[in-house]
């Protein structure tokens, strides 16, 4: 190894800080990314991207009329003109541009394959063709009348718009979505008679606010339908704030078969979710037996979506049925809603309903100004050269005379008719043919009528009136053409209120109902045999482990697991791993602290109680609605103080509880001297000098109190008997009657 190069000194090197040559350049990119990338302007709704689509088609002059060429051909154009990204990029932005299910007003109209809703890709750009539709013409519309700022191509040998005049409400009517940093975008696709409806509107009532727009725009009209169920108000919000999102479910129908039998039809799925993939999650989830309510699946799409839901039985609840799939599949979803997009085409913002359609119709009114003023213009400069025309006519022969014979003719008509430049270079360019009498009177009506438009024009550009005027009669004319009574018009989604499930159980219509038996060793593996097995003698354990306890339950339940430290921990039966191996270990499904252990498993029972007590003699009651939790984390219902740890946890139905402490100390008090409580530190039960408790339960006295010893014999002491160890709690209580075990515990 040579020694290390020291870089050359000179003056051509400058020392830079590595975080602030990074930052420099991440911003650069940042920013590029943000303004020519992923956000679209405000004014048209297009990013960079389609908008050089569209450019480049217009010059390939690719009209809703005219013949369609190869996207590889406009693809060429505006990769090698425009747009200095990778071809595919700027194929798959065409492709969705022609999607009808992607775009509510397709801008694109494409020929040949353009993929489809299963989520299959385009045929290549070299057998596709494409032209504009009249959406894209609209938004082009007024283009070559100075509508719009032009600037250099990234190559600085042409031009390109940068912005459209956007005749149509882009933005919100095909919606869009783009990454960019730190930021995104996400709207969703609107119907546009009912965006005009609402310009027309806020032009009357510029101080509208987004909820008075609403009763123009309910919601969103996604291009595959579906029905949106979410509730006003929360949309309201939406609209004001410009971020929220939107519950979009599948549209079905019950179709009867005869015979009381019955199937499902699915005919539209919420937006942006491809058929295929949807199919295949349901039939997965029926493979795993998480859809009992449902026998079978089946794609019977042609032009229309058509998918098929078979029910398990007839006596099936279509309702239940459609729920279900709703909760765990796409069939509902959800479509964010942030309208992140670059306000006066340079700052990003999140826009409100209102914003978006003043930045629109702001953007109309500035487009109607340069428009106004660029055919002001052209009316000027030909006006000027009827003027010369008529002045010519009075007296033609001396014209010809001058042409014939001066050497200087331009020169010569310019001091003798007292003309401009450019009328006599109007006059040296008439043809003959142009000289019959008929035609001065043509030029003659030319003027007036160009007068006429002349003096509309500066009426226009002196008053705002006017000019609203004339662009609620341009947006008029957008709404009549995608009206709601035409086939692009028509809305496609529509809004339901969802039906009031709160009465069912999710749980039972997920998961096929069967019994099985739960099986908990002592070092805290779990496991779930199928059906209820008596004899659980033969179960194998790993190494030295042993049964702690084995109950019976279904795969619908809820089981509860209890560690020493006072957490509740909830388990789902179905999830639990099957009975052929050892189980898993508790401590992978749930998070338990370093220490501690489990003390206790059982199903949840809903309705019942259970006490708890801590090693220091402290307990409650509590109530199994409050121990479920639904996290890992589980909850904390017994708060303990180090070094006491939780040691009882039994079911608390009786009138009597009997405590007995580590000092072999019974004692038996009514349960109503103990609280209910939801979570904390509880009551003292039972007074220790030294130790804590060891085991209690709640019993009915009049069965008297049982115990197992510990060669599985049940001993039972009657009410009458149990006289000596009654009292009240706190009290220290005396040695256990005889036959008690000496493991101080009642062994049940």
């Amino acid at each position: 190894m040579g020694k290390p190069v020291n870089p050359p000194t000179g003056g051509e090197i400058e020392n830079i800080n590595l975080k602030d040559a990074l930052e420099e350049r991440y911003l650069a990119y940042a920013l590029s990314t943000i303004m020519h990338r992923a956000l679209p302007d405000a004014r048209d709704g297009l990013k960079p991207v389609h908008r050089r689509i569209l450019h480049a088609m217009r010059l390939l002059r690719l009209d809703p009329k005219s013949a369609p060429k190869k996207c590889a051909r406009i693809v060429g154009d505006v990769m090698g003109q425009f747009h200095p990204h990778g071809d595919q990029s700027i194929y798959d932005a065409l492709v969705r541009m022609a999607q009808d299910f992607a775009q509510r007003y397709p801008l694109a109209d494409g020929q040949g394959n353009f993929g489809n809703i299963d989520g299959d890709n385009a045929a290549a750009m070299r057998y596709t063709e494409a032209r504009m539709t009249e959406v894209a013409r609209l938004l082009l519309e007024g283009i070559d009348e100075d509508a719009v700022d032009f600037r250099e191509t990234y190559d600085q040998t042409n031009e390109e718009p940068v912005v459209l005049p956007a005749a149509f409400p882009n933005l919100l009517a095909n919606g869009s979505q783009g990454i960019a940093v730190g930021m995104a975008t996400s709207i969703p696709p609107h119907n546009a008679a009912e965006l005009c409806d609402a310009a027309l509107h806020l032009i009357g009532k510029p101080n509208a606010t987004s909820e008075q727009l609403m009763q123009f725009v309910p919601g969103p009209d996604l291009p595959t339908g579906g029905i949106i169920v979410d509730m006003p108000a929360s949309m309201a919000e939406t609209y004001r704030t410009g971020r929220g999102s939107f519950r979009v479910r599948a549209r079905w129908a019950k179709e009867d078969l005869g015979r009381g039998n019955w199937q499902i039809v699915v005919t539209e799925i919420p937006y942006a979710v491809p058929k295929s993939r949807l199919i295949e999650k349901i039939a997965e989830l029926l493979q795993e037996k998480k859809l009992p309510l449902l026998a079978d699946v089946r794609d019977e799409s042609a032009e229309d979506i058509r998918v098929v839901l078979e029910p398990r039985a007839k006596t099936v609840d279509p309702i239940i049925l459609m729920e279900s799939l709703f909760k765990l599949t796409e069939l509902e979803s959800r479509i964010p809603m942030n309208v992140n997009v670059l306000a006066g085409g340079k700052v990003p913002k999140v826009l409100g309903l209102v914003e978006c359609l003043r930045e629109w119709l702001d953007h109309r009114r500035e487009v109607l100004i340069r428009r106004s003023g660029f055919r002001l213009a052209a009316i000027d400069r030909r006006l000027e050269i009827l003027g010369g025309l008529l002045i010519v006519y009075l007296d033609l022969d001396r014209v010809i005379k001058i042409i014939r014979e001066e050497d200087e003719p331009k020169q010569e008509l310019m001091r003798v008719f007292k003309l401009t430049e450019v009328q006599a270079n109007a006059i040296l360019d008439t043809r003959l043919r142009s000289l019959r009498k008929l035609e001065e009177m043509e030029l003659k009506r030319e003027q007036k009528n160009l007068q006429d438009e002349k003096a509309k024009i500066e009426e226009l550009l002196g008053s705002e009136k006017v000019q609203w005027k004339t662009i609620s009669a341009e947006i008029k004319e957008v709404r009549k053409t995608f009206g709601p009574e035409t086939a692009l018009g028509r809305r496609r989604t529509s809004f339901a209120e969802a039906p009031d499930t709160s009465d069912i159980d999710f749980a039972e219509a997920m998961i096929e109902r069967e019994p099985i038996t739960v099986i908990v060793s002592e070092k805290g593996w779990i496991r779930a045999m199928k059906g209820h097995q008596d004899d659980i003698s033969g179960v194998q354990f790993k190494g030295d482990d042993k049964l702690k306890t084995a109950f019976f339950a279904e795969t619908t339940s809820k089981i509860v697991v209890v560690a020493n430290n006072g957490r509740f921990f909830t388990l789902e039966a179905s999830k639990l791993p099957g009975g052929r191996g050892f189980g898993d270990p508790i401590r992978l499904m749930v998070d338990l602290e370093e220490g501690a252990d489990f003390i206790a498993a059982f199903p949840y029972r809903a309705g019942s109680k259970l006490l708890v007590a801590g090693s220091d003699g402290r307990g409650f009651v509590v109530p199994t609605e409050e121990i479920t939790a639904n996290t890992r984390k589980g909850k904390q219902i017994l708060n303990l103080d180090a070094p006491a740890k939780m040691v009882v946890c039994a079911e608390a139905d009786g009138d009597h509880v009997a405590i007995i402490g580590e000092n072999r100390k019974l004692l038996i008090f009514p349960a109503k001297q103990v609280p209910e409580m939801t979570r904390g530190k509880g009551v003292r039960l039972q007074r220790y000098k030294d130790g804590g408790v060891s085991d209690a339960k709640v019993f009915k006295l009049k069965e008297g109190l049982t115990w197992k010893d510990t060669a599985g014999r049940t001993w039972t002491v009657a009410k009458e008997d149990l006289r000596d160890w009654m009292g009240d709690r706190t009290e220290a209580g005396r040695l256990p009657p005889k036959g008690f075990p000496k493991s101080n515990t009642f062994g049940e």
